[in-house]
């Protein structure tokens, strides 16, 4: 945000200078330069990548095998459980606490199965994305310095919900000939 008021500071000032009052606005080439801007959804640019699908295949698979051991763990856990609750009337109070002692911990290893589990998911996502991530900056950044532009504007969460055409430029195609090369 500050750098956006920076940057209309600076258009303000140049404006109203001397030299400004000289050219049309259009033809100065330091506020052409402060004002053209890129937009882009980035979003749609990461999944359009060829290597994002295989890494979301790679992770749905690290997902499928982190919830068939949930499952697994927690199907052994019910089949204990359910042995605790036939035999807990026979059992003896020493084996009875023993026993629920046991369904304790195997509750509570679970649970922290789980939220290891997640943590590395999520974990696993981050690092898929970091070289999706850079590449695509990298594209943006080349396009961007191709074209001249000052900045480049992420649409997505509509954060900007307009963009004056003859200010804005629509780099998401050239961004992803960008990506193809």
């Amino acid at each position: 945000m500050k750098q956006v008021k920076t940057l209309l500071f600076i258009v303000c000032l140049i404006s109203f200078s001397p030299v400004a009052a000289q050219e049309p606005v259009g033809e100065s080439p330091i506020i052409t330069q402060l004002l053209s801007i890129g937009y882009l959804s980035y979003n749609t640019a990461l999944t359009s990548m060829p290597g994002y699908a295989i890494a979301q295949a790679r992770l749905e698979e690290l997902r499928q095998a982190y919830e068939t051991e949930m499952k697994r763990v927690e199907d052994e856990f019910n089949e204990k459980y359910e042995a605790f609750l036939e035999g807990r009337k026979d059992f003896p109070r020493t084996i009875l606490l023993k026993r629920q002692t046991e369904l304790q911990q195997l509750m509570e290893q679970n649970i922290e199965f789980k939220r290891k589990g997640l943590e590395d998911l999520a974990k696993a996502e981050e690092e898929a994305m970091v070289p999706l991530r850079e590449r695509l900056g990298k594209a943006i950044a080349t396009v961007a310095k191709k074209k001249g532009l000052a900045i480049v504007v992420n649409t997505d969460s509509n954060a900007c919900p307009f963009i004056d055409p003859e200010m804005g430029v629509d780099v998401q195609e050239a961004v992803s000939a960008q990506l193809a090369r």
